[in-house]
């Protein structure tokens, strides 16, 4: 009877029940905080983190993703950001300059995509020759102490790229003003860019065909596979290299794409991608390691600490709550908000 009765739970119940656990008491808190704080300080502050959002979601569900599958601890992550923006300046600034002599609504409207999609396939392209030419070596040689060797190794690799793209390309700022050269928009008496709306809608949609991907496409199962029993894949004839590759590939991707959208926000400089991997690890931890689903909520919770500390204690500020904040809820919950399933490698 009492196993009859918890199947036949009313679906308040059910939220009841989720709204009782950490996770659910976080996220009620966080609604509660951004109401008051709308009411304070106007609604500035939740339309700022809820586009800045958005994108912190994107660049750390690549981190999360490939944590769960390859057991990667990516400290190379903020740079697949900097080649991302570096990629979309020297492919739209070209387009933007012909465009200003030759007018076409329909392209400088588009223009903005064109550069973007280039990051994310160069993000793509560089992920897979890294997979190749080091990860997928050092796999081939041992799988002992795996997660201090591949740590080591992004290392490596980040301070690699940085210093590559000092020498070729110099430590000058490429960034733009705008992408789209429109008026702002009104919402709810806050004049809003256009360019931080369509990133806020591009990072939506790009987060939502992320999860079809992994939830309804056979490639989706086996990455999923792969990251909750590797021996287990195996056995049912899932192609681990390829996988791997493919993940990686989808990690640098996310990054890159977020490092171009958000140009107007942070031009391209070598080492800007410090900032984006600070923030993309405090929303991974935050969330739990290897949940890529979590990140979209977590994404949110870290840009409305950062916009709340920037406006009520000073932006030299914003990294030290979401920071603490990290460290309380590791403290209570050393699996994150949402607790992972994933199994690393090492657990296999």
């Amino acid at each position: 009877m009492a196993e009859t009765a918890m199947k036949e739970r009313s679906p308040l119940t059910k939220f009841l029940g989720k709204a009782t656990s950490s996770a659910g008491l976080t996220i009620i808190f966080t609604i509660v905080i951004a109401i008051a704080a709308t009411i304070a300080a106007g609604p500035f502050t939740l339309i700022n983190a809820i586009v800045t959002g958005g994108m912190w979601a994107l660049l750390a569900a690549g981190l999360s993703l490939v944590f769960g599958v390859m057991n990667l601890v990516n400290f190379a992550h903020g740079e697949f950001f900097m080649i991302g923006g570096l990629t979309a300046y020297y492919v739209f600034t070209p387009i933007s300059d012909y465009l200003k002599e030759n007018p076409s609504p329909l392209l400088t409207a588009l223009a903005p995509f064109a550069g973007i999609i280039a990051a994310t396939i160069v993000g793509a392209l560089v992920g897979v020759v890294l997979e190749k030419l080091v990860f997928y070596q050092l796999r081939k040689r041992t799988r002992e102490q795996w997660v201090m060797n591949s740590f080591l190794l992004t290392v490596g690799i980040s301070v690699i790229i940085i210093n590559g793209v000092q020498i070729i390309w110099g430590t000058n700022y490429k960034g733009i003003t705008s992408y789209w050269d429109a008026q702002p928009l009104e919402i709810l008496g806050i004049f809003v860019s256009v360019d931080r709306l369509i990133v806020f809608f591009l990072a939506i949609v790009t987060m939502a065909v992320f999860w079809y991907f992994l939830q309804r496409t056979t490639t989706g199962r086996a990455i999923r596979a792969v990251s909750q029993d590797e021996t287990g894949a195996q056995m049912v004839g899932i192609d681990l290299n390829r996988i791997q590759v493919l993940t990686l590939a989808l990690s640098s991707a996310l990054a890159a794409m977020a490092g171009a959208s958000l140009l107007f926000m942070f031009p391209s400089y070598p080492t800007v991608g410090l900032k984006p991997l600070y923030i993309a690890w405090y929303v991974v931890i935050l969330v739990g390691l290897g949940n890529v689903a979590g990140a979209l909520v977590g994404g949110f919770i870290v840009a409305l600490l950062q916009t709340l500390t920037g406006y009520f204690i000073g932006v030299t500020w914003d990294d030290v709550i979401p920071t603490a904040f990290v460290m309380l809820i590791l403290l209570i919950r050393p699996s994150g908000l949402f607790g992972s399933e994933v199994k690393g490698v090492h657990e296999q």
